[in-house]
Protein backbone atom coordinates (compact mmCIF):
# COMPACT_ATOMS: atom_id res chain seq x y z
CA UNK A 1 0.00 0.00 0.00
CA UNK A 2 2.80 2.43 1.06
CA UNK A 3 4.84 1.63 -2.00
CA UNK A 4 1.86 2.16 -4.40
CA UNK A 5 1.20 5.28 -2.28
CA UNK A 6 4.58 5.97 -3.05
CA UNK A 7 4.42 6.15 -7.04
CA UNK A 8 1.20 7.71 -7.55
CA UNK A 9 2.36 10.36 -4.96
CA UNK A 10 5.74 10.81 -7.00
CA UNK A 11 3.82 11.15 -10.50
CA UNK A 12 1.80 13.85 -8.86
CA UNK A 13 4.60 15.61 -7.94
CA UNK A 14 5.85 15.41 -11.18
CA UNK A 15 2.60 16.17 -12.87
CA UNK A 16 1.49 19.09 -10.50
CA UNK A 17 4.92 21.02 -11.25
CA UNK A 18 4.84 20.52 -15.35
CA UNK A 19 1.07 22.29 -15.37
CA UNK A 20 2.46 24.56 -13.26
CA UNK A 21 5.06 25.29 -15.46
CA UNK A 22 2.90 25.49 -18.05
CA UNK A 23 0.25 27.69 -16.79
CA UNK A 24 0.72 31.38 -18.93
CA UNK A 25 1.12 34.07 -16.21
CA UNK A 26 2.06 37.93 -16.49
CA UNK A 27 5.54 36.87 -17.93
CA UNK A 28 4.36 34.78 -20.45
CA UNK A 29 5.40 31.28 -18.63
CA UNK A 30 6.85 28.28 -20.38
CA UNK A 31 4.19 27.53 -22.30
CA UNK A 32 4.87 30.28 -24.61
CA UNK A 33 8.06 28.69 -25.18
CA UNK A 34 6.71 25.64 -26.15
CA UNK A 35 5.16 27.14 -29.50
CA UNK A 36 3.72 30.39 -28.07
CA UNK A 37 1.19 31.16 -30.52
CA UNK A 38 -0.85 28.00 -30.86
CA UNK A 39 -4.13 28.19 -28.68
CA UNK A 40 -5.44 24.68 -28.26
CA UNK A 41 -8.20 25.35 -25.79
CA UNK A 42 -9.14 29.09 -27.17
CA UNK A 43 -8.13 32.25 -25.40
CA UNK A 44 -9.67 31.69 -21.72
CA UNK A 45 -10.70 28.38 -22.18
CA UNK A 46 -6.90 27.21 -21.59
CA UNK A 47 -6.64 28.81 -18.35
CA UNK A 48 -9.52 27.62 -16.98
CA UNK A 49 -8.38 23.81 -17.58
CA UNK A 50 -5.47 24.43 -16.78
CA UNK A 51 -6.70 26.23 -13.14
CA UNK A 52 -9.21 23.07 -12.66
CA UNK A 53 -6.24 20.77 -13.52
CA UNK A 54 -3.85 22.48 -11.06
CA UNK A 55 -6.63 21.98 -8.52
CA UNK A 56 -7.16 18.34 -8.92
CA UNK A 57 -3.65 17.60 -8.80
CA UNK A 58 -2.97 19.55 -5.81
CA UNK A 59 -5.72 17.58 -3.94
CA UNK A 60 -4.23 14.43 -4.84
CA UNK A 61 -1.02 15.83 -3.83
CA UNK A 62 -2.35 16.78 -0.89
CA UNK A 63 -4.47 13.09 -0.06
CA UNK A 64 -1.33 11.06 -0.68
CA UNK A 65 0.76 13.66 1.72
CA UNK A 66 -1.43 12.70 4.45
CA UNK A 67 -2.24 9.37 3.94
CA UNK A 68 1.96 8.78 3.58
CA UNK A 69 1.93 10.42 6.77
CA UNK A 70 -0.61 8.37 8.67
CA UNK A 71 0.67 5.03 6.99
CA UNK A 72 4.51 6.14 8.73
CA UNK A 73 3.27 7.06 11.78
CA UNK A 74 1.19 3.83 12.26
CA UNK A 75 4.76 2.22 13.23
CA UNK A 76 5.39 4.79 15.62
CA UNK A 77 2.03 4.06 17.43
CA UNK A 78 2.52 -0.18 17.69
CA UNK A 79 5.84 1.00 19.17
CA UNK A 80 4.76 3.15 21.78
CA UNK A 81 1.34 0.52 22.36
CA UNK A 82 4.72 -2.34 22.60
CA UNK A 83 6.72 -0.36 24.95
CA UNK A 84 3.33 0.76 27.44
CA UNK A 85 2.21 -3.37 27.33
CA UNK A 86 5.88 -4.30 28.36
CA UNK A 87 6.12 -4.74 31.81
CA UNK A 88 8.69 -2.81 34.08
Amino acid sequence: MTTLLNVIHVIVCIFLILVVLLQQGRGGGLGSSFGGGAQVFGGRGAGNFMTRLTAICAAIFMLTSMSLAYLSSAGDRELKQFETSQPK
